[in-house]
């Protein structure tokens, strides 16, 4: 069971949309997949029709309550991708969490607790903040995935990501490593984009997939519909996208993780 962590201190970058796209392409190729959704704002679990009053339990509960991740976790109608969703009580871990021993490592340790192996990837939607919810995630994670917006300000967030990182494999997780960056949003009319793609590329190298995610109607429209766009629409270019990048990742993954 490996488990990847999607995480970009800045908002609006595409990380929900890649949690959950990115799941259900590889619950597609036979995986058995759990989306923790670890994000106050619960969009994630909106997006794979969740609804807020079927939320009993919640991440909340395994951050703060010692809650076994069986009990959490839900089925999406997605085959073979589960959610564990969240609810807005994640707004006042930060807080609580400071008053555990271990407040770092909440999430890690529900995770190991969990000896089932019901899946085989785990991926962690993180808020737009290196908070303690972040944190704990990392810490839980084998593998960090960074969505990355076509914008200006694009590498200086990404540098403050990185050394976050870096303190966190110096700290608490050392085997944590970056499985890969993401350019999305991207718009081949703005020679902006193309810029900041080479610049990141530039700086990076193989790091960064070589999928971009382009800005589509269709990435946009389906959430409110409570079904992934892989579902909603899957020959639209957000879709596609998201199939190749699911591929790359799959690449990337440790031998004995991929699907047969």
């Amino acid at each position: 069971m490996i488990t990847i962590t999607i995480a970009n201190q800045k908002g609006g970058v595409g990380k929900t949309t890649t949690a959950i796209n990115v799941g259900t392409a590889l619950a597609a190729t036979g995986m058995r997949v759990l989306l923790i959704d670890l994000d106050p704002q619960g969009n994630a679990s909106t997006g794979l029709g969740i609804a807020r009053s079927n939320r009993e339990h919640s991440s909340y509960d395994l951050l703060v309550s010692d809650a076994d991740l069986e009990d959490v976790a839900v089925p999406t109608n997605v085959p073979g991708l589960d959610v564990v969703p969240a609810t807005q009580d994640l707004s006042g871990a930060e807080i609580e969490l400071i008053e555990f021993d271990a407040r770092t490592h909440r999430l890690d340790g529900a995770i190991r607790r969990h000896q089932a192996m019901r899946w085989d990837v785990i991926l962690i939607d993180c808020p737009p903040s290196l908070g303690l919810l972040t944190v704990n995630a990392m810490v839980a994670a084998h593998a960090l995935l960074v969505p990355l917006q076509c914008e200006f300000f694009a590498l200086e967030g990404l540098s403050q990501l990185l050394n976050t990182v870096e303190r966190i494999r110096t700290r608490f997780n050392p085997g944590l490593s970056i499985l890969g960056v993401a350019l999305t949003m991207y718009d081949r009319r703005n020679r902006l984009t193309d810029q900041v793609s080479e610049d990141v590329r530039a700086v990076l190298g193989r790091v960064v997939f070589d999928t971009v995610i382009p800005r589509n109607v269709r990435l946009s429209e389906a959430p409110s519909h409570g079904v992934p766009a892989l579902i909603y629409d899957h020959r639209c270019a957000g879709s596609e996208a998201y199939i190749a990048l699911a591929r790359e990742v799959i690449e990337r993954l440790p031998k004995s993780k991929k699907a047969a």
